[in-house]
């Protein structure tokens, strides 16, 4: 499966996991079955506007929320590493994102020590 259909699917899997729900719990909200949600999830498969819709829906966000800073990675820019850096970024939770922020934030002070 695409890349962008692992990175919706890992955003799905944290703003679900960010408010304590099940999979099945989800699904029961957004009105899919648990399996759809599952491969979702995975990137297994590509998930129709029919079913963001429910499933935004069902998590209380906007489209905006479920697609902000997922960039599509073209091999022809200056900006692909940038755009790969914030799509693997932004499958995190918040949590573990704000981790990766100390990490680097250690990162660029060791750097600029070196210099």
């Amino acid at each position: 499966m695409s890349d962008i259909a692992k990175i919706v699917g890992n955003r799905i899997r944290n703003l679900r996991a960010d408010q304590g729900l099940s999979q099945e719990e989800l699904a029961y909200r957004a009105g899919v079955s648990p399996s759809h949600i599952g491969k979702l999830e995975r990137g297994e498969k590509n998930p129709s506007l029919s079913s963001i819709e429910k499933i935004t829906n069902a998590l209380g966000i906007t489209l905006e929320d479920l697609f902000k800073y997922i960039q599509p990675s073209t091999v022809d820019t200056d900006n692909t590493t940038l755009s790969l850096l914030i799509n693997k970024l932004s499958t995190l939770s918040i949590n573990d994102q704000k981790l990766m922020l100390d990490h680097l934030d250690s990162l660029f002070k060791l750097m600029k020590h070196k210099t």
